[in-house]
C-alpha cells in the first residue's frame, strides 16, 4: 500500500498560545485520531515538533563540501508553521484525504497529504 505523509500546519501567531485546558483538549484530539487511525492499521509513525523558535536552519549556500550557515529559527517567515505529521499506510490518496480530514489540525489549520517515495536496496524508486 502507498504511504502519505500527512503534515499538520497551524497559525503561526497562536503557536505555543492558549490556556493549559485548551491546550490539554487539542492534545485529548490527536489522542482520539491516532488510537482511532491507529486501531484501523493506517498509521504507521507521526511526530509532534517543538515550536518554531526551536528550529536550526542549515544551508550550504556553496554547494557539496562547501561551508554550512546555520540560522536559528525556521527556514522562513511564514504564516503557518509545520507542528507535526502522522505517517499513513493506506489503498490510496482518496483514503488518505479521508483521513487527513479527521486530523485536529484540518481544522484550524492546514493538513498538507503528500505520497512518499520508497526506495529499495539500490537507492532506486519503488514505483
Amino acid at each position: 500500500m502507498p504511504k502519505y505523509a500527512a503534515l499538520i500546519y497551524g497559525p503561526a501567531e497562536t503557536e505555543g498560545q492558549g490556556t493549559p485546558e485548551e491546550q490539554q483538549q487539542v492534545m485529548v484530539d490527536y489522542m482520539e485520531f491516532g488510537q482511532k487511525a491507529g486501531e484501523a492499521g493506517v498509521m504507521v509513525g507521526g511526530e509532534a515538533l517543538h515550536d518554531t523558535n526551536s528550529a536550526t536552519t542549515v544551508h550550504v549556500p556553496s554547494g557539496k563540501g562547501g561551508e554550512p550557515v546555520f540560522t536559528d529559527g525556521p527556514f522562513a517567515e511564514t504564516k503557518e508553521v509545520l507542528g507535526g505529521f502522522y505517517l499513513l499506510d493506506v489503498d490510496d490518496l482518496d483514503e488518505a484525504l479521508k483521513w487527513a480530514a479527521q486530523i485536529p489540525g484540518a481544522w484550524n489549520g492546514r493538513v498538507e497529504v503528500r505520497p512518499i517515495i520508497e526506495f529499495d536496496d539500490q537507492g532506486q524508486p519503488i514505483s
